[in-house]
């Protein structure tokens, strides 16, 4: 990449930090924020149950994110902000497939892929945590995705997906206790 006089951003900016400067033009703070938050948010999308346009969707937040730089207020945690970017191209992609649905092909087979099942998920007798995960409501899932997987504070959860922290904690509360059953009951391998 060719850097044309931008002064890289200093190695311990903060999230905070790299996207004032990036709102103010900075490439390099931007390349930076990218590389800190490719791989979590192709994790987000990944555990939201996106099989093949994740990376794409990634791409599309970070498109987003740019566009959006200006109106970022540094009052919020750049997490909060990215998450809620993030979920709105969660949300797109969903409305998007859902007006022109389209059969989703397993690339190596060619036949349609079986959802109801993750790779990992092949043993019958096992539970997939994965697996749990998807049958959860996506009002649930996202809930435990950003709160436990990916760390937000239940405040910054609240934000992020429009509700109350005392909700989030109680969506988080009944996601835990079915995934927690989910387990309970799973049939145990080598144990029947």
């Amino acid at each position: 990449m060719v850097n044309h006089g931008e002064t890289p951003p200093a190695v311990g900016d903060s999230d905070e930090d790299l996207m004032k400067q990036v709102s103010r033009g900075s490439r390099p703070a931007f390349d930076e924020l990218m590389q800190r938050y490719q791989q979590p948010l192709l994790n987000f999308f990944q555990r939201m149950g996106v099989i093949h346009d994740a990376e794409d969707m990634v791409q599309d937040s970070f498109i987003k994110l740019y566009q959006s730089r200006k109106r970022y207020k540094p009052t919020a945690s750049f997490k909060t902000f990215l998450y809620t970017i993030a979920r709105r191209v969660s949300i797109d992609r969903h409305r998007k497939k859902a007006r022109r649905p389209e059969v989703e092909y397993d690339d190596a087979l060619e036949t349609p892929h079986d959802f109801s099942r993750s790779p990992a998920g092949v043993a019958a007798d096992r539970i997939d945590v994965a697996e749990a995960m998807l049958k959860l409501p996506e009002t649930m899932r996202s809930v435990v995705i950003l709160s436990v997987m990916e760390g937000l504070t239940m405040n910054e959860t609240g934000a992020v997906l429009g509700i109350p922290e005392g909700t989030v904690k109680s969506r988080l509360f009944h996601a835990l206790k079915r995934l927690r059953e989910a387990i309970t009951n799973a049939p145990q391998a080598g144990l029947e």
